[in-house]
């Protein structure tokens, strides 16, 4: 069963997803937020598989929230919460700094009826979902605004600590029992992790990413 918080400041949206989360056989509806804080608050109390968030809240919106619940997971790295981000602007600033953040899903409201509980499952299996209407953009501008420093490598001052120890260890463990029985974390949590590489980085597969941690530096030959 996926354990599923929903989080947006408009009750009626609130509502019509919750409505949606709650007809699938297979999730149960955890909790409602009406703004980042309270989503933060419920991921650190309930630990839901994903949290189903919105992107602009009042106070703490959608993205702080986002980059607070995934900051949270370094230090728990088994009790993964994945994000997936649903908002009714298709705005390149808002696409980046969701998936910047750590979400691992991005989606426009108007796709939610017919790909909300798709896009669900994908993350809390571990993967990655983001809007066919926007795909094609937001894997162009990641992989243009990936960091690089004076001598043009790819620096990696966007990753978190974790992120960082599992891309290095890409290189020496090709598969996700490998770096699961590596980290003493469930396969599902590796997954997790390697789709927020793909987001952040801009990468297509594993390969591109075991390429970087070599033109980063992570990884010496």
């Amino acid at each position: 069963m996926i354990r599923v918080v929903v989080a947006d400041d408009q009750q009626e949206v609130r509502d019509g997803l919750a409505m949606m989360i709650s007809a699938e056989s297979d999730m149960h509806l955890l909790g409602l937020a009406a703004d980042g804080a309270e989503a933060v608050d419920l991921a650190r109390r309930d630990r839901p598989d994903v949290i189903v968030m919105d992107v602009r809240m009042p106070g703490v919106d959608g993205i702080e929230a986002t980059r607070r619940i995934t900051e949270d997971h370094q230090d728990d790295p088994d009790s993964v919460t994945a994000v997936l981000v649903i908002t009714t602007f298709d705005n390149d600033e808002a696409l980046y700094g969701a998936l910047q953040a750590g979400a691992s899903g991005y989606m426009l409201k108007q796709a939610a009826p017919s790909g909300l509980a798709e896009a669900v499952r994908a993350v809390a299996d571990g993967g990655a979902w983001i809007d066919p209407m926007v795909a094609p953009k937001v894997i162009d501008r990641l992989r243009d605004r990936t960091p690089v420093d004076s001598t043009g490598r790819p620096t990696l001052e966007n990753l978190s600590r974790r992120e960082i120890e599992v891309l290095k260890l890409m290189a020496d463990a090709p598969t996700n029992t490998d770096l699961a029985r590596i980290l003493f974390v469930s396969e599902s949590t590796v997954k997790t992790h390697i789709s927020r590489l793909l987001m952040k980085t801009g990468s297509h597969d594993r390969a591109q990413l075991v390429a970087l941690a070599y033109r980063s530096g992570l990884v010496r030959p």
